[in-house]
Parts: structure tokens; C-alpha cells; sequence
């Protein structure tokens, strides 16, 4: 029997159309989720890996077959320990599904106008400044260890807390609805090496945030005064207000008031 006699006796259906379009997009999400990282890499390696053990039963290498069976039971938690950065954004973005949201209840709206005037003035003034805006998952984890204030969101109490010389100057605000939650705050360094060149610690702190978490991170650079805008892991730069005032209305959709 041939390959195309086989392949007519095959009873295709709609759900085997569905299976192979479920494993498509999950494959496709995996690949643009790990795509320019060093995830990347330790994924050839693991295909290296697996290949080798095809290899030694197809060539009878028992040497290299044994070892690659042992290494089959570790490979599971390997995974979940070189790929944990990989996983939390992974399950990040399925919570912030658009249908997973119709089931939660609305938000408070964050004011624009505010941050953005509070961007222009400290831009100016080349003070640096971050400024992470909950948006789905929560940023208490980040806010509790920091100085509580739980204060109205103004663009004065933004230039207030950055100032050089405060208490509250030198970490992230964190902003939840109209409200700041907390200022000086720690958020995690990301791991890319080429962050780690191109930008100062601000910078690497926001898309640490952003690579874990759905925030959107509001960063003012203290060199140049240059504004940028930190979302899933990424950096838009050089922004005046009006450009980061559309970011932000962008980024947070229908969680934006101007």
C-alpha cells in the first residue's frame, strides 16, 4: 500500500481540523514567547538532547542511549526550572485574555493626564523616575515591602516622590486606579543580556516587571530625560507627552481615563 493510498483511507474530520489548529496556535505562542531570548537557546539544546536519544537507538550506541534515558527523567523538572521566567509570563498572558476579563469585575480607571504631566515635568527636569500601573495581576507583592501611601494620583505628588533628596525617590511608584499605592519600591532586574548593555538599572527594572507581570511600567530616564514605556517584556523609547499619553491609552484600553 502506498503513502497516497494510506493517506485517502484516512477519515479526517472536524475535530482532527480543530486538534491540529489547537497544537498549531500553542506551538506558535511558545515559539514568539521564547523568540530573541536565551530561552531560545536552552530549547536547541534540549531538542539536541532529545534527537541524541533517536540517534543512539537508530545506530545501536547503548552507551548513549542509557545515558539519554537517565536524563529523559530529569528533563521534566529541568524544564520548569530553566523556563520558570518562560512559564510565569506564559500563564501572565492567559490570565489577560480579553474573554478572561468579561468575567472580572471593572477596575478603577487610572488618570492619564496626571502621570503624563508628571512624565513632561520630570523629563524635563532629567529626573528619573518609575512608575508601574496595575493593570489585571496584582502588584501588592511589590507594594507591600515599600513605603505605604495610598494617596490620590496627582502629577504634584508624582514630582514630589521622584525628587532628589526624598525618602521615596530612589524605586517604582506604584499605581493602582486613581490611587499610589506605594512608593520606593523594588521591582526585579530582567535577565537579557543585551538589556543589561543597552540600559541603566530604571530601564532593566522596568522590563524585569513587565516580563513577569501584565503592568505597564512608565520609565524616565535620569541621564537624558528621555521617556519610555515598558509593557510584556518590551521598551518603547523616546516618547514625548503626547506619544506616551497614546501608549498608555493603548496599553491599558478601557483601564485609561485622560
Amino acid at each position: 500500500m502506498t503513502w497516497y493510498d494510506r493517506f485517502v483511507l484516512l477519515q479526517f474530520t472536524w475535530r482532527d481540523a480543530l486538534d491540529i489548529v489547537v497544537v498549531a496556535f500553542i506551538i506558535y505562542n511558545i515559539l514568539s514567547l521564547i523568540r530573541g531570548t536565551r530561552a531560545m537557546q536552552i530549547s536547541i539544546g534540549l531538542f539536541v538532547l532529545v534527537a541524541s536519544f533517536f540517534v543512539a537507538r537508530a545506530f545501536d550506541l547503548t552507551a548513549l542511549e542509557a545515558i539519554s534515558r537517565q536524563t529523559f527523567f530529569y528533563l521534566p523538572f529541568a524544564i520548569i526550572v530553566l523556563f520558570q521566567h518562560e512559564i510565569r509570563r506564559a500563564l501572565a498572558r492567559m490570565g489577560g485574555n480579553p474573554l478572561l476579563a468579561l468575567f472580572r469585575p471593572p477596575g478603577s480607571q487610572v488618570a492619564l493626564r496626571a502621570i503624563v504631566q508628571a512624565s513632561e515635568v520630570l523629563s524635563a527636569k532629567k529626573i528619573g523616575a518609575l512608575m508601574a500601573i496595575e493593570r489585571v495581576h496584582s502588584l501588592r507583592s511589590y507594594a507591600e515591602p515599600a513605603k505605604q501611601l495610598d494617596a490620590l494620583l496627582t502629577s504634584d505628588l508624582l514630582v514630589t516622590i521622584f525628587t532628589p533628596g526624598g525618602p521615596m525617590h530612589d524605586g517604582a511608584a506604584i499605581i493602582k486606579g486613581e490611587r499610589i499605592l506605594a512608593a520606593g519600591a523594588f521591582l526585579p532586574l530582567t535577565s537579557s543580556e543585551h538589556s543589561q548593555l543597552a540600559h541603566g538599572t530604571r530601564h532593566r527594572a522596568a522590563l524585569g516587571l513587565t516580563e513577569e507581570n501584565d503592568a505597564v511600567v512608565v520609565v524616565i530616564s535620569e541621564e537624558n530625560g528621555s521617556i519610555a514605556v515598558a509593557s510584556e517584556g518590551a521598551l518603547q523609547e523616546h516618547l514625548d507627552g503626547d506619544a506616551l499619553l497614546n501608549v498608555l491609552r493603548e496599553r491599558l484600553g478601557k483601564g485609561a481615563r485622560s
